[in-house]
């Protein structure tokens, strides 16, 4: 009997019949056109809706950003500096590296943080400078 069970276990596995499709959520992809509508739509930063970061290094943040950024965290302390940003969980996240691969991990780790409207800005600022839109310097 046991042998029977065991028979039939090992045959459903390899069958695929126990296979559920797995869901993963991913990052919402934002263009460059969109973020900057976005944050025209509103006369004040802290308005527009939606948390804007930079998760490039300190340094690279010195040399310019996007205006409205909320937030420098670099892309490899997001796990521990998350709580800064004093998001609730439902709110709407953008972030931006130099060309889109660094903020990609941030947005994929602050998805499994459980925050569930994080968005990506493809091309990132590599994209917003050829678009030919300003960007800031620190004050």
């Amino acid at each position: 009997m046991k042998r029977l069970f065991f028979s039939l276990t090992i045959a459903l596995l390899f069958s695929g019949w126990w296979n559920l499709p797995i869901v993963t959520a991913e990052p919402y992809l934002l263009t460059v056109q969109q973020l900057k509508a976005g944050l025209e739509k509103s006369s004040q930063s802290k308005q527009k809706g939606f948390v804007l970061i930079d998760v490039r290094s300190p340094d690279e943040h010195m040399s310019g950003f996007i205006p409205g950024t909320d937030f420098n965290i670099d892309f490899r302390e997001m796990q521990g500096r998350h709580r800064e940003l004093n998001a609730k969980l439902d709110q709407h996240i953008v972030v931006y590296c130099q060309s889109g691969h660094r903020s990609n991990i941030a947005a994929e780790t602050l998805m499994g943080l459980g925050y569930q409207n994080v968005y990506n800005v493809e091309g990132s600022m590599n994209a917003w400078t050829e678009a030919g839109y300003s960007i800031e310097h620190p004050k």
